[in-house]
């Protein structure tokens, strides 16, 4: 395989920093492992962005995701993980990572984590007639 799990998260310049703009990504494909059964956990990702001085680049993203599959971990950790992870690569002005995990024993779990840069404060909504 040319490519392999990789949990370095590579970053390139904001091209605007001088403007708030929001990246969506959505990653449809996580799996991790249960780590009190060991059966496979499936979720998809939302991550919405504002970023500073960086962004991170969506190979390296895909293959730190990857990172994952053969790990055992509750919801809750992992997506604080991703979060602490994501922060720690872009710095950004403000992060929400959002894992909708898939039904298991009848049970879906949501989990919603967010970072907000100190003195940052978003700017106020349009509201469009």
């Amino acid at each position: 395989m040319s490519t392999q799990p990789n949990t370095d998260l590579e970053t390139f310049d904001n091209p605007s920093p001088e403007r708030d703009y929001t990246i969506r990504i959505r990653v449809p494909e996580f799996t991790c492992l249960c780590p009190k059964t060991g059966q496979p956990d499936f979720a998809t990702f939302f991550i919405d962005y504002i970023p500073e001085q960086r962004c991170v680049e969506l190979k390296a993203l895909k293959l730190y995701f990857w990172s994952f599959r053969d790990r055992g971990a509750f919801h809750e950790a992992v997506t604080n993980e991703i979060l602490a992870d994501l922060v720690a690569a872009t710095e950004p002005r403000f992060m929400r990572v959002t894992a909708e995990f898939n039904v298991r024993g009848g049970v879906y779990t949501t989990v919603v984590a967010e970072h907000r840069q100190p003195g940052w404060t978003p700017p106020a909504p349009v509201q469009l007639p």
